[in-house]
């Protein structure tokens, strides 16, 4: 299997919070371009703290240690002198509980268009009608726009959620347990959008069970209590896992 192009290079990422909240310690890995990365293992592992961190949404918690570096194409995310706007424009993320704007289902993709400047009326219509294509939500809702977001179903909001960070044209997105409270058939579309998708962006997945993360994996990272146990492309890591006591390969599948 022939390595794909590395987007995101973590290294020796140590991460604590005041209240001794999840956290992680010493962690070094690599984000493939164009592939579906997925972070795995159980609650508290870290997982959502290094989701966090790759968009610098912990500079709005109470972290009391950080150190490491984490480059973009090269560039360290968490220098003091990167550019955060710049950094949310090219890595965007979607949270597990839908959270749509209380507006129309068209103003939710335009809004942070507008905000960014985009005034153009055509330009926008294309921007809605792409992302809404993207995240297979297009046909369900093209003859609805104006109609409130919030008269969707739980899986049409998560699917607006994503093509609201799609519209902005990010180069990675990242979801974390996207579909934690979604019915199967809502999960499997969602899954399909993401395997669809790659091919324009860098995907990081936090999915729900170890089932879902080997369905969608193209790379997986196992985390447990803030430390990276294992990290490889999927038909090893699911396959034959590595055991954390003992640092050796299990022969068989995760179930």
């Amino acid at each position: 299997m022939t390595t794909p192009e590395v987007k995101i290079h973590v290294e020796d990422l140590t991460i604590s919070y005041s209240d001794g909240t999840e956290s992680l310690r010493n962690v070094t890995l690599d984000i493939y371009a164009h592939q579906i990365n997925v972070l795995f293992g159980p609650s508290g592992g870290g997982k959502s703290t290094l989701l966090r961190t790759l968009n610098r949404l912990n500079d709005l918690a109470d972290v009391v240690t950080q150190t490491g570096s984490i480059l973009l194409d090269g560039e360290d995310i968490l220098a003091p002198s990167y550019n955060i706007i710049r950094l949310r424009r090219r890595v965007g993320i979607v949270f597990a509980r839908p959270v749509p704007l209380p507006i129309s289902i068209y103003a939710n993709i335009t809004y942070g268009l507008e905000l960014a400047g985009t005034r153009g009326r055509a330009e926008l219509d294309e921007a809605v009608e792409r992302s809404l294509k993207q995240a297979v939500l297009w046909d369900e809702v093209k003859d609805r726009l104006s109609d409130p977001a919030h008269a969707l179903s739980g899986g049409q909001q998560q699917r607006l959620c994503l093509a609201r960070s799609l519209a902005l044209q990010p180069e990675v997105i990242m979801l974390d347990e996207p579909t934690s409270g979604l019915d199967p058939i809502s999960t499997a579309k969602v899954e399909r959008t993401l395997q669809e998708i790659k091919t324009n962006y860098t995907i990081v997945l936090v999915p729900h069970s170890v089932q879902q993360a080997a369905r969608t994996a193209d790379w997986a990272a196992f985390f447990l209590q803030g430390e990276l146990v294992e990290w490889g492309n999927s038909s090893q890591i699911f396959t034959t896992p590595k055991d954390p006591r003992t640092d050796e390969y299990i022969t068989g599948r995760f179930g």
